[in-house]
């Protein structure tokens, strides 16, 4: 877990519940989610990088609710204004 970006905010054994802040052009380490919802709490522009190299622009509003089946991934925000979201990992 990318802790210069991600706190737990709640974990047991159904769920881990994530609350994540990316600043300005902040970007984290390839890593793996299992199946989530995140719940946008800001506007942004983040970018996934996947392990083939390709890069998926994610644009989201506060308030979005998104569905994750789970992979590996590179987040970054690449937006100019710091931008959190809580991630809700299924157990």
């Amino acid at each position: 877990m990318d802790r210069e970006h991600y706190t737990v905010e709640f974990e047991n054994d159904r769920v881990r519940v994530l609350r994540i802040r990316y600043g300005p052009n902040e970007k984290s380490v390839m890593h793996y989610h299992p199946r989530n919802v995140a719940v946008f709490l800001t506007d942004g522009q983040g970018q996934f990088t996947l392990p083939d190299g390709k890069k998926m622009d994610m644009p989201f509003k506060a308030g979005d609710v998104r569905w994750g089946d789970g992979e590996q991934h590179l987040p970054a925000n690449a937006g100019t204004k710091p931008f959190e979201l809580i991630l809700v990992e299924l157990r």
